[in-house]
């Protein structure tokens, strides 16, 4: 059952971007982006995603090094490896580089959890990733028994372990619906997925943003079409204009927080009505 749409209270929303170039990382924290964000996970991700089109990293310690060098001012979030027998060796290598906060994949329940709590040992912020069926359910307990600060749901592998054909799926089905609820009933920051420039994705803002907003969210990654396949600063300055995208975004996120309850309830049913559509078409294909 989907929770009661309710008018929201006014939230700045945060942007993350997954981000190793020194240049590009100062470049995007002095135009808008939030938290720079350093993707150090690897283990296990092509046999969870065997030929899916996704964010696969080649990030390294020495990327996180040169982005923290490069915007020593910026808040800097690192993802690390799903729990393993070195995570003590790799959360002290993250630390090491200066890394403000560091994020936890793929973990399945309340208990794996708090073992990443015990390592850590409060030495940084911790930004528990729930991208898994047994993470999701347990996110009521995890709100009540853990010092959670922020949290951030991962679309991809959360749908494929669901089994639908398409990452919004699960917004649209109502999953998040419970675990966001019990965010907010803890005054838990979180945020949800990715976006896509203004009018892009297969989804897009217009209507993401509005789900955003019934829903709680106050964070995003900033997707792939960002960086418009950029290798360097000089030719994402030449394929766009990254503060005007990054402040469009902004500003549509700021328009649903002026929207009533019926107003975002129109708006979910028509993010409903568009992702059911792409369903169609992807089981016709």
């Amino acid at each position: 059952m989907l929770c009661k749409a309710v008018t929201q209270v006014k939230k700045n929303i945060a942007f993350l971007m997954i981000v190793s170039d020194p240049e590009i990382a100062r470049y995007v924290n002095e135009n808008g982006v939030d938290k720079l964000f350093v993707d150090l996970e690897t283990m296990g991700k092509e046999a969870r995603q065997p030929g899916h089109v996704s964010w696969k990293s080649s990030h390294s310690l020495k990327d996180a090094e040169n982005v923290r060098a490069a915007a020593p001012e910026a808040h800097l979030l690192v993802r690390v490896n799903p729990l393993h027998t070195g995570t003590g060796d790799e959360v002290a290598a993250v630390i090491d580089t200066g890394a403000n906060s560091i994020m936890l994949p793929m973990f399945h329940s309340a208990d794996e959890l708090t073992r990443f709590y015990d390592i850590v040992n409060d030495r940084v912020e911790i930004v528990p990733l729930i991208e898994t069926h047994g993470a999701l359910i347990s996110t009521p307990q995890i709100a009540k028994t853990l010092p959670l600060k922020t949290v951030h749901f991962g679309l991809n592998d959360l749908h494929l372990e669901l089994g639908y054909k398409f990452m919004f799926e699960v917004i649209s089905r109502g999953d998040l619906e419970e675990a966001c609820a019990a965010l907010k009933d803890r005054d838990v920051l979180f945020g949800i997925g990715g976006l896509a420039r203004a009018r892009e994705g297969i989804v897009s803002p217009e209507y993401l943003l509005g789900e955003h907003v019934r829903l709680g969210s106050s964070a995003a990654i900033l997707s792939r079409t960002f960086h418009r396949s950029s290798e360097s600063l000089l030719e994402m300055k030449q394929n766009m204009d990254f503060a005007h995208e990054v402040a469009q975004l902004r500003a549509i996120y700021d328009d649903f927080h002026t929207k009533d309850a019926a107003g975002l309830e129109r708006n979910r049913k028509l993010t409903v009505d568009r992702v059911n559509d792409l369903v169609q078409l992807l089981e016709k294909s």
